[in-house]
């Protein structure tokens, strides 16, 4: 059985992802549950750094220009970490990774790598563990473009960019 994949349409573009349910099943398979709910859809990427990543899945985000932006969390609440021996993907850029504020604090957020970000790797010595639960297969220049919006202080995109829909194909 292969990994489900997703397409993220957003207000500007289209771009999938492969979920990896096989090797990180409570993270991805979060993902997964989300997005069928519909619970990314309508929402803005709140987090955008050049060379570094996009971020997204902050429920407050519904409103571009709420100040509460990045604080939240699905209703399901957190996830514990995913740390598996053999699922050692890497924060190479087009992965999917889990933000969180800490140990076994993810959530609904999660971060599209534009950067080669290693020292993120939950077996990195680096000081932030971030498991990686899939990538980008198809639509790398729309995330480059989401990229490179105009931002404002605290990293958020000028124009807002939407999350118009996700859609899983199991």
């Amino acid at each position: 059985m292969s990994n489900p994949t997703a397409t993220c349409e957003t207000s500007l573009g289209t771009f999938t992802v492969e979920l990896f349910v096989d090797s990180m099943p409570i993270t991805a398979g979060n993902f997964v549950d989300l997005a069928k709910e519909g619970f990314y859809d309508g929402l803005h990427f709140h987090r955008v750094i050049e060379g570094f990543m996009i971020q997204f899945g902050c429920p407050h985000s519904k409103d571009p220009e709420s100040p509460s932006q990045g604080t939240g969390q699905s209703p399901k609440g957190s996830i514990p970490d995913e740390h598996l021996d053999d699922a050692k993907f890497t924060n190479e850029p087009g992965t999917l990774s889990m933000a969180n504020a800490g140990p076994n604090s993810g959530s609904s957020q999660f971060f599209i790598n534009t950067a080669n970000n290693a020292y993120l790797d939950w077996f990195s010595s680096g000081p932030s563990k971030h498991p990686v639960f899939g990538k980008v297969t198809d639509g790398m220049d729309v995330v480059s473009k989401i990229e490179s919006t105009p931002t404002q202080p605290g990293d958020r995109p000028t124009t807002p960019v939407q999350m118009i829909k996700v859609t899983v194909h199991e």
